[in-house]
């Protein structure tokens, strides 16, 4: 089986190599130090079509697939430091921008897609709640359908882009009674009443990309909020999940390329009894399981 690169890949490759070393190869200290967002590096790849890399030509896309994307996600991790802003990208990209180009209507798709893929609006994902982790669908957030629509309330936590999200995808359930057949996907814009994020939570690690709460008291939605099909929450959350898990891990690859690549020049400049520490067998083993770690995960994903 033959697992290496098309041309256009390799051009793809090159071009966003050339990109992220050029524009988002700086210093992070101070904002990792701050917690603070790069927004001008957000803006940075909007411009370079990095938000609109999986989406419809008709809504500013490149239309790529997956292995592209991965591709893509690979090398932004590779040259850019920033974890924290390639986190938000995959945030905003694979659990809310791509659910509504695959479930959304036609007036959903023209009514958020192109101010996502330009950046001007920043999408998140809200499903995970103070006691409803990884058995997501026993969630608590309950939809009541009212006249015209349906009123929101319930609570979120660890919603990743939620302090500066300007679109949140919302999962709540029409019917508890029914379990993961009443969850239900709703799109859900920042400043709706009723609709409270919160300031940023305190991190030990990707401090640059805003992790927040969000409550939900009496918010009201209309009916074209409903994102898929009432009950169909966990279809979308499914098929977003997909995608995202396998792009999230391209960036950490490339950082993982990044770092071995770094301890190689290391073991090479350092040098202990006369000689560089690379050439112990002790160190050269090291190198070698971690170089063996990074053709494995290529290969996997």
């Amino acid at each position: 089986m033959d697992f290496s690169l098309s041309e256009a890949q390799r051009e793809l490759r090159g071009s966003i190599l050339e990109f992220a070393r050029s524009e988002l190869s700086g210093s992070m200290r101070a904002r990792d130090k701050a917690g603070e967002f790069d927004r001008a590096g957000w803006d940075k790849c909007a411009e370079f079509g990095i938000q609109g890399l999986p989406m419809p030509s008709a809504y500013g896309g490149s239309e790529l697939g997956i292995v592209e994307c991965l591709i893509a996600m690979q090398t932004l991790g590779y040259a850019c430091p920033d974890a924290g802003l390639l986190f938000v990208l995959n945030s905003h990209m694979w659990t809310c921008e791509l659910p509504i180009a695959l479930f959304g209507t036609d007036a959903q798709k023209q009514r958020y897609l192109p101010a996502m893929v330009r950046g001007e609006r920043i999408g998140c994902h809200a499903m995970t709640e103070p006691d409803s982790g990884s058995d997501a669908f026993s969630l608590r957030t309950l939809a009541t359908k009212v006249d015209g629509g349906y009123r929101l309330t319930g609570a979120k936590t660890f919603v990743s882009n939620g302090p500066i999200a300007d679109v949140f995808l919302v999962f709540a359930t029409v019917n508890p009674k029914r379990g993961w057949a009443g969850v239900t996907a709703f799109l859900v814009d920042r400043g709706t009443p009723g609709l409270s994020p919160s300031k940023p939570l305190e991190k030990l690690g990707l401090k640059t990309a805003p992790t927040g709460e969000l409550h939900l008291e009496d918010c009201f939605v209309p009916d074209d909020a409903v994102l898929g099909k009432l009950g169909g929450g966990s279809a979308v959350f499914n098929a977003e999940m997909g995608w995202e898990r396998s792009c999230l891990f391209a960036g950490h690859l490339g950082a993982m390329q990044r770092q071995l690549e770094t301890c190689v020049q290391y073991a090479k400049d350092r040098k202990q009894f006369g000689k560089p520490i690379g050439s112990y067998q002790g160190i050269a083993h090291k190198i070698a399981d971690m170089r063996l770690r990074v053709e494995l995960g290529e290969l996997i994903l």
